[in-house]
Parts: structure tokens; sequence; C-alpha cells
């Protein structure tokens, strides 16, 4: 179950947002929050947070086809490479060790 940012419908608000728009804008957004039965700000905000939770998703959740997901988890299971590098850095004392 994905969390939502969305909160209760019965929790008290109490922040208060202003916003201006276009005549055109504000007839389509009242005309789609008579369509879904909810009023105005009922709309604009179940709109506005559906849309933020959307943009945080993505940032989160990479949606990939089915032959990436299987080169991903090829990649993950193939034993790791030799690298030089970064057995040196391993190796090496970490500063805040050094006395």
């Amino acid at each position: 179950m994905t969390p939502t940012l969305t909160p209760p419908a019965r929790a008290p608000r109490s922040a208060r947002l202003g916003l201006r728009a276009t005549p055109q804008q504000e007839a389509i957004l009242r005309r789609a929050a008579d369509a879904a039965h909810k009023s105005l700000t009922d709309f604009i905000l179940d709109s506005a947070c559906h849309a933020a939770e959307q943009t945080l998703l993505d940032q989160r959740l990479f949606m990939v086809t089915g032959s990436q997901y299987g080169a991903l988890m090829d990649a993950l299971d193939a034993p790791p490479k030799d690298n030089p590098g970064l057995r040196d850095l391993f190796a090496r004392q970490a500063p805040w060790d050094a006395a």
C-alpha cells in the first residue's frame, strides 16, 4: 500500500493557500468540481495533492520493461568484477581512525 500525503478529510484546515487564476481557468475548475460533486476548494486541494504525490513518487519509483528488469537482476546476481582502485581505497585506514 502506498502511503498518502493527502490529509484525511476530517482533519481541520488551518493553513491558508492563495492563488490567482484566469476566468477561463476558474470556469473549468468549477465545471470539473461540479462534475466530481465536490466543492471548488476540495477539488483543487485533492487535485493538487494527487499531483504532488505523483511528483514525489516519480523521484523514487522507476518503471522499466521486463527486459530491463531482467538485465538489472542479471547484473546484480553476477559475481563482482575486480576493481583495484576500490580494493586500494578499502585497504586504507580511515582518517578518523588515525592516531
